[in-house]
């Protein structure tokens, strides 16, 4: 393990997960991600006596099955860490670990940069970040984004209830992203435009003055005014059908550590002062769509209107 690596894969099992000595623990990864991987089960060796690295070739998409033996064992640990180049947050093994009663953590499409800058955060802060967004927005029976770019967009929530991703995974059953930070819901519908100027895949990191327009009906994207993001829909569709253009999720970055916009998905839509909102599969946090892709976009410098009440956003970029 290299030195840079050593501080942020502590965070992570230490401070984020809590591994205790008497507990498993398996760490997933791919073969672009083995650095990572590595780092993180050596630092979760030193702790138990049950630590696992299982590590595959990576996978074509994001919210892919991984390898069945990796599924099987993902609900046979207490902890599971699992940096991959394409994100298993939406996959059914990771929600029936959850539910087999482990402590996950997903990494997806983490870079060693990334791993260094996004753990170097106080979990602490953030966690009271989210609870204080959380409290102001559940219940809402409406929300509101708004940017001088041009989104304008309602949120129904309905039945479904807003998400904590704080980092902080101490209790059996719960999952985070890693790096963390944010307060997210799959509603129920919603209705508007919305136009990323953050970044979004597959672009990564928009060049300034660059966006990607989206129109929204009856919480399906109807208009999605960029070719590259319209074929990864259109290819997510030729199995799925309409699911692929379902209006996922409403994301609000809580994570203050994170002072600019990097091209990181991951990271960027944790960061303090930004709205995230994705397209596709939303049936691993609250909804009830499953589809092969879960894209998400990231907004600058939104307004966010809660029962008409605008919310006052933790300061980030």
């Amino acid at each position: 393990m290299t030195d840079r690596l050593r501080a942020p894969a502590e965070t992570a099992v230490r401070k984020c997960m809590r591994l205790q000595a008497g507990e498993s623990c398996l760490i997933v990864t791919d073969d672009k991600r083995k650095a990572i991987g590595e780092a993180l089960y050596e630092v979760a060796a030193e702790r138990t006596d049950d630590a696992l690295l299982m590590q595959y070739p990576p996978g074509d998409q994001h919210g892919e099955e991984p390898p069945q033996q990796v599924a099987a064992a993902m609900g046979a640990h207490d902890v599971v860490l699992a940096p991959t180049t394409k994100s298993l947050s939406h996959t059914k093994a990771r929600s029936e670990a959850n539910a087999a009663g482990a402590r996950v953590a997903t990494l997806p499409g983490i870079t060693e940069a990334v791993f260094v800058t996004g753990l170097d955060a106080n979990y602490s802060d953030i966690k009271k970040h989210c609870k204080r967004i959380h409290s102001a927005v559940s219940g809402a029976e409406h929300v509101r984004v708004q940017t001088d770019r041009g989104t304008d967009i309602v949120f129904r929530p309905g039945d479904r209830e807003w998400r904590q991703d704080t980092g902080i995974v101490h209790e059996a059953g719960e999952m985070s992203n890693l790096p963390a930070g944010e307060v997210f819901l799959s509603p129920e519908t919603a209705d508007g435009t919305f136009v990323v100027d953050g970044t979004m895949m597959p672009h990564g990191l928009l060049d300034d003055g660059q966006t990607l327009d989206f129109e929204v009906e009856d919480g399906q994207v109807v208009e999605i005014g960029d070719d590259a993001v319209r074929e990864e829909i259109e290819a997510a569709a030729e199995s799925v059908g309409d699911a692929a253009y379902n209006l996922a999720e409403l994301g609000i970055g809580t994570n203050v550590g994170v002072t600019d916009l990097v091209g990181s998905v991951l990271l960027d839509e944790k960061a303090a002062g930004t709205v995230h909102i994705a397209i596709g599969d939303d049936h691993a946090i609250g909804g009830d769509v499953e589809a092969p892709i879960h894209l998400d976009g990231v907004l600058r410098d939104p307004t966010v209107y809660v029962e008409g009440e605008e919310l006052d956003l933790p300061s980030g970029v």
